[in-house]
């Protein structure tokens, strides 16, 4: 099969090369097998809805990264040559799509156990259809454009794997946005606007969210990503045990057209760490610049991220003044970089009754709203204070004794 783009050096075992010789050659058996993988692929990636071949074929070239594809994502029109190899790629593909057997006939009406229709069904329908190679140009180049390519169009939030990004579902992600969080406006309004400036292409800042446990502060971080994503905007979740491969990943990043946040939840170091230096020579001071199309925010329980011992002190210089240590100015300097420091505090009394009354609300739980806070009140008292945390925790034991 002689594609140019999108299956030249594709590996031996590529769905759509195994099937057309598999047509080709009469192997029914090795047909069905193939159908097979392509239903079990269906479902992993939640298009079991539809024409399954169709939607296995749409999925493969959205997903497919080349220079086709990627000048598409950078908006950068392709023409000349690489217009026509790819309209030559796509006159082959249409030959796919149409592809008679009757192994593909079973899966061309199919219905998944949830009968999941996602966005892979309605562009499958739109290629499917496509009269030439040209219109077939158009949507694939449209959605390269719109979405991008890839585990990037189809997920906005990622852990960084051993070597690679690994997607994290969104249905797994929740529907938090900035507005079910109650209380801390002036903290959601500035972080809005700097998530804003970021995606708009303005001068932007690394963030510190800091402050008490269960305030909510990872959760204003999903709250953005649900609310921003459709503007191009992914996170990418590291843990600190990997700031060693950060300068890696903001190397492969700022090649593509996304806005990313680089996500680093509960950040802190002991005395003894030092992989703190990885992060501080990303976030500024480093030879290699930051991409402009990454961020950096963080959360923590403590302002200064590092905890401080009097050994730190060790080596004072007394000179008229006291002088802090090296030691300490060293790791104080990595919350510094951080431009934006944002405090969640623990909510006073009434601001905890708002958020348990607004949870209640929410959740559809019918209650006698003295008794409810007198129970709010008793809880946290056993459950480490008043926070956004305790109150979800109080609310979600409520609803499930009244369920009993």
């Amino acid at each position: 099969m002689p594609s140019v783009l999108f299956l030249y050096n594709a590996p031996a075992d590529t769905i759509p090369v195994l099937m057309s010789n598999a047509v080709a050659r009469g192997k029914s058996e090795d047909a069905y097998k193939i159908i097979h993988k392509v239903i079990a692929i269906a479902h992993e990636n939640n298009y079991a809805y539809g024409n399954l071949w169709h939607n296995f074929l749409t999925h493969y070239i959205f997903s497919n990264e080349n220079v086709f594809s990627l000048a598409c994502e950078r908006r950068d029109p392709p023409d000349g040559s690489l217009r026509e190899l790819a309209l030559h790629d796509f006159e082959i593909f249409m030959q796919l799509y149409r592809l008679v057997h009757e192994s593909v006939a079973h899966v061309a009406d199919f219905k998944g156990s949830k009968g999941e229709k996602s966005m892979i069904c309605d562009w499958s329908y739109k290629l499917a259809a496509s009269n030439t190679p040209e219109d077939f140009f158009e949507y694939v180049a449209n959605f390269y454009k719109n979405y991008g390519i890839g585990i990037f169009a189809f997920n906005k939030a990622f852990r960084l794997g051993t070597s690679q990004l690994l997607p994290v579902a969104n249905k797994n992600i929740g529907e938090v946005k900035l507005a079910d969080i109650v209380g801390y406006e002036i903290q959601k309004r500035e972080l809005r606007a700097n998530t804003e400036a970021f995606l708009a292409g303005l001068p932007a800042n690394n963030v510190l969210l800091y402050g008490d446990g269960g305030t909510g502060k990872s959760t204003t971080v999903k709250a953005l990503l649900n609310e921003y994503s459709g503007d191009g905007l992914r996170v990418i979740e590291i843990y600190k045990h990997q700031f060693k491969e950060i300068l890696k990943l903001t190397d492969t990043l700022r090649k593509r057209n996304y806005k990313f946040i680089i996500f680093i939840d509960d950040l802190s170091f002991e005395e003894d760490e030092t992989d703190f230096k990885y992060l501080k020579a990303v976030i500024e001071g480093g030879i290699e610049t930051r991409p402009d199309n990454v961020l950096i925010y963080a959360t923590s329980n403590r302002r200064h991220l590092i905890r401080e011992v009097w050994s730190d002190r060790d080596d004072m210089e007394h000179n008229g003044d006291i002088h802090r240590s090296d030691t300490v100015e060293e790791k104080l300097s990595l919350a510094s970089r951080f431009g934006i420091a944002i405090n969640y505090s623990s909510p006073t009394r009434k601001e905890y009754h708002d958020i348990v009354l607004s949870l209640a609300e929410k959740s559809g739980l019918s209650f006698d709203r003295d008794e409810l806070l007198a129970g709010a009140d008793r809880w946290d008292i056993k459950h480490g204070g008043m926070s956004g945390r305790a109150a979800r925790q109080y609310i979600d034991y409520r609803l499930g004794i009244r369920n009993e």
